[in-house]
């Protein structure tokens, strides 16, 4: 293929549905995974009318065996990824780490920290050996203090930021990039999900500030996938205007 080629995991809302549409944008053909195919599909077809190629893989990241089995599935013209965005992953309640559910946290841990790992073991051998790649990771301010609440959350985040800078150590002798970019507040059905469905729970983590979208995150990878060949942005903290850090935000 004369276009790069962008994989991106959690492609079907959110974040990652804003990167698939920035990298289709920039003229990037796009290999996209998710858990539903309904919704992969629809994205697919969008896309193809933009005039880039798209190649759909649906599995769950935390299911190893069928990461594997998607990408040995991957046709030959497709292998050679220029952009891998760790994307998937999400956060489970809000209780006291003593009062946690334990299906919650292996939801996270499975996602966040093992499905991430999966990922990166089973694409970044071929950028090492064609001496040329990004990995994307997408981590969270979460990841550098915690807060209540965010015992496991932020725990998973913050083993992404360790996970990104090692990677970025153990392929210093390449051309591969590694980035890690840690949003704030970032209005998604990420609290929906937190919340279990509640969405008036959902809704009042944004009251009162304007916060990022998923295409402002996008943004932001598709700049640090653009830079010179020769500039790593090894990590971007990106928070919304009224946010300070990880628990300081002004609302009106």
């Amino acid at each position: 293929m004369a276009r790069k080629i962008a994989l991106i995991t959690g492609a079907t809302s959110g974040i990652g549905e804003g990167c698939a549409r920035r990298f289709a944008q920039g003229g990037y053909n796009l290999i996209i995974t998710g858990r539903n195919t309904g919704k992969l599909e629809i994205l697919k077809q969008e896309l193809e009318e933009e005039g880039v190629q798209v190649l759909a893989l649906a599995f769950d990241v935390r299911n190893r065996e069928a990461a594997r089995k998607a990408v040995d599935y991957i046709p030959e013209t497709w292998r050679n990824i220029d952009v891998l965005i760790n994307n998937a992953g999400l956060a489970r309640g809000l209780e006291p780490e003593y009062e946690g559910d334990f299906d919650d946290w292996d939801q996270m841990i499975d996602t966040n920290i093992k499905g991430l790992l999966t990922m990166t073991r089973l694409i970044v051998p071929g950028m090492v050996e064609r001496n040329r790649g990004h990995v994307i990771n997408i981590g969270s301010v979460a990841g550098d203090a915690a807060y209540a609440g965010g015992n496991v959350y932020c725990a998973t985040k913050s083993a992404v930021k360790a996970i990104t800078d090692g990677l970025r150590i153990d392929v210093a002798h390449t051309r591969v990039r590694v980035t890690n970019i840690k949003p704030g507040l970032v209005e998604t059905n990420f609290s929906n999900i937190r919340f279990h469905g509640d969405t008036q729970r959902a809704d009042n983590v944004y009251r009162g500030i304007e916060p990022l979208t998923g295409d402002d995150i996008a943004d932001v990878a598709f700049y640090a996938a653009c830079a010179p060949e020769h500039v790593q942005i090894a990590e971007v903290l990106v928070l919304a205007t009224h946010q300070a850090s990880g628990t300081v935000i002004h609302r009106d």
